[in-house]
Parts: structure tokens; C-alpha cells; sequence
């Protein structure tokens, strides 16, 4: 359980600048989060996925209901993602308890993983538009019906990736999401990543719970930050200037995940 009197300002305030930065530009929150939690407060690889994985199936439940309500999610995507994701979250957690123990090993893995994961995001967010405007030039658009495997694998792969980093599903999942679907909006792709990151997010953060990787204090602190800063967020999207926001938060993913790298 929480310990209410633990409640502090420095983690609230990181929620509230993670919140602002994912309601404005619209990254992960992992792939701001986590970071944060290892480089600037110290928080053990393990305690800082585990902890964001909770947080973000939290967060992410509040913008799946709306996408829900709005009809913007196309649950057959969902499925399907569910269907390779969550037993790969599941094999992934046992393997972190069975081979490595949660420890100095794990936390080489994760941090090595983050570090990759940040690197690939920022690429992600670099180049989105060129890859889709690339696929959208040189392949014809798949077929719903032949995109199951795919999007399965693909699932599968966020599953892992998720698990051991808390990355992955925002910039990559959705660059081959928006390829394998070119002929659905935009916006239904979006409201189906978010819904499908809340169980995968919940599947992969109790994982982490029950092998000693969540610190609820801190969760708490990242909320009562998180969920004002992303509504700020979001109400000054429109006016925010793209070209400069993507390059300046690429450049901090890919320092953040040197560093981690480095470690």
C-alpha cells in the first residue's frame, strides 16, 4: 500500500512535466518517464519499468474509455495485438524471475534494453512521416484479412519490448500499425494502440508488482502530477511548433538512452 505520508513535491512535479510532454506531443509516457526515474532520481531499471508499467495502464484506461466512447478503437486490431502481447509478457516476466532474479542482472537487461528502445523511439519520431510517406509510395496497402499474422508478431514484440523497458508501443508500434493499415483513419489506429496498451501496461506493471518491481509511494506521486500536466498538455497541442518539439525530443531520447548505454 501507498505510504501517504511519503508524498513529495519532486516526483509530483516529474509527473506534471511527463504529463505536459505526452498530452504535447503525444510520445509515451514510458519513454519519458523511465528515463527520468533511472538518470535524474535514482530509481533502480526493475523499480522504474515496473512503476511506469502501472502508471501508464492507469493513465492510459482514462484515454482508451474516451476513444471507447468516441468509437475510435477497432477492437479486431486490438485482439489481435492482445493475442501475441500478452503470452509474450508473460514469458518475458517469467524470464526475468526464473533466469536472472530480480537484481544487478535484471537490471543490466532493462537498462541496456531502455537504452536501445529510447534510441529506436527517437529514430521513430524523426522519420515516422518519411516511412509512411515511403510505404504509401512503394507497397500497395494489406488487406485486413492478411494483416493478422503481422499484427500478431508485432504484438509479440511489444510484449517484450514493453515489459522489459516500458517502450515501444507509442512511436513504433504505431509506424507499423499505420503501415499495415493504411485504409483505417488515423485516429481509430491511435484509440486502438491506447487500448490495447492497457492491458499489456497492467499484464506486464502486476508482473512487476509480484517480483518486487513496483514502488507504490511513487506511483501515487507520478498520478497526482501526471493527470493535470496532461491536460495541460493536450489543450496547447494545436499551438505547440511540430518542427521544433520533434527534433528537441528526439535529441533527449537518444542522450537519455546513451547514457543508459552507457551505464
Amino acid at each position: 500500500m501507498p505510504d501517504f505520508a511519503a508524498l513529495d513535491l519532486p516526483h509530483a512535479l516529474a509527473g506534471l512535466l511527463v504529463g505536459f510532454l505526452v498530452g504535447l506531443t503525444g510520445v509515451g509516457g514510458g519513454s519519458l518517464m523511465t528515463p527520468l526515474l533511472v538518470l535524474v532520481f535514482g530509481v533502480s531499471p526493475a523499480t522504474a519499468v515496473g512503476t511506469d508499467l502501472l502508471y501508464a495502464a492507469i493513465t492510459k484506461t482514462i484515454g482508451s474509455a474516451v476513444h471507447g466512447v468516441k468509437e475510435t478503437v477497432d477492437w479486431k486490431i486490438v485482439r489481435r495485438l492482445a493475442t501475441g502481447s500478452l503470452p509474450a509478457a508473460g514469458a518475458t516476466l517469467i524470464a526475468l524471475n526464473t533466469f536472472l532474479k530480480v537484481g544487478q542482472n535484471t537490471n543490466a537487461v532493462i537498462l541496456d534494453v531502455l537504452g536501445a528502445m529510447l534510441i529506436l523511439t527517437a529514430i521513430g519520431i524523426l522519420f515516422q512521416r518519411r516511412l509512411l510517406a515511403y510505404g504509401a509510395t512503394h507497397h500497395p496497402p494489406v488487406l485486413a484479412e492478411y494483416a493478422l499474422v503481422p499484427t500478431i508478431v508485432l504484438g509479440a514484440a511489444l510484449g517484450v519490448l514493453v515489459t522489459l523497458s516500458s517502450i515501444g508501443a507509442g512511436a513504433i508500434g504505431m509506424t507499423v500499425l499505420l503501415m499495415l493499415y493504411r485504409r483505417l483513419p488515423v485516429l481509430r489506429l491511435i484509440g486502438s494502440d491506447i487500448a490495447h496498451a492497457v492491458p499489456l501496461a497492467l499484464v506486464a506493471g502486476m508482473g512487476h508488482w509480484f517480483i518486487g518491481g513496483v514502488d507504490a509511494t511513487l506511483l501515487l506521486n507520478l498520478l497526482l502530477g501526471s493527470i493535470p500536466g496532461v491536460i495541460a498538455g493536450s489543450l496547447l497541442a494545436s499551438r505547440a511548433p511540430d518542427t521544433f518539439l520533434r527534433p528537441a525530443l528526439a535529441a533527449v531520447l537518444v542522450l537519455s538512452g546513451y547514457k543508459l548505454l552507457t551505464h
